[in-house]
């Protein structure tokens, strides 16, 4: 609660020139997309992020408010975009942008979205890029780790869990150890969303390992 207050005094603070232009019920609908539409605090912030870069573009070429606001300009913005950002970076905007307009015309701030009509750059994924780590490497870079102070038994804790379950480390950072539980022969971890994660066969270091979590969070 008091993260998503500071994202809204932020944003108040913050609030993109073509916002204020457009009224005080725009600034206020702008403000609700964020909190209201979007629950994920990560997706949140990135999203306000794309849509700020949008919105500063279209006042550097003089577009005053938001109901000038063309189908033209959001092609202009992704074609730019993708001269320096890769194509994912530039779906991501043009994603923002849409929710951003569709959720002003439910409010009644604009009539149409402009950026209904915009195709994002073709992006096509044949093979992920994220490569596994093998149990040689995975203990290599366990034991790279100095483990002689707190914060080098934190570092390993966090990335053993990661390693072996495959979570990311905001979910990771978000678990509730004292729901993690051994069911044998297998382990589960559960985490802060009620999901649970396969940890299947775990060396038992990795319990102590959260054990050294649970101490330092």
């Amino acid at each position: 609660m008091d993260e998503l207050q500071s994202f809204v005094a932020q944003r108040r603070l913050e609030l993109p020139a073509l916002i204020s232009a457009s009224g005080e019920r725009a600034a206020a609908r702008f403000i609700d997309f964020f909190t209201s539409n979007i629950r994920n605090r990560h997706t949140r912030k990135a999203y306000a992020k794309d849509v700020g870069n949008f919105l500063a573009w279209c006042a550097l070429r003089e577009v005053m408010e938001l109901s000038q606001i063309q189908p033209l300009h959001v092609a202009g913005f992704v074609e730019e975009l993708t001269q320096t950002k890769s194509a994912p970076t530039a779906k991501q905007h043009l994603s923002a942008i849409r929710m951003l307009f569709d959720w002003l015309i439910i409010g009644q701030v604009v009539a149409q979205n402009p950026a209904h009509a915009v195709r994002g750059p073709k992006h096509i994924v044949k093979r992920g890029k994220t490569s596994v780590l093998s149990p040689d490497e995975a203990r290599q870079l366990l034991d790279c780790i100095d483990i002689s102070k707190p914060v080098g038994l934190r570092d390993r804790a966090l990335i053993g869990l990661m390693v072996y379950s495959l979570a990311r480390i905001g979910a990771a950072l978000a678990m509730i150890v004292l729901r993690y539980f051994r069911r044998l022969p297998s382990f589960f971890s559960r985490l802060l969303a009620s999901s649970i994660i396969f940890l299947g066969e775990m060396p038992s270091c990795i319990s102590v390992m959260i054990a050294c979590v649970a101490v330092m969070l």
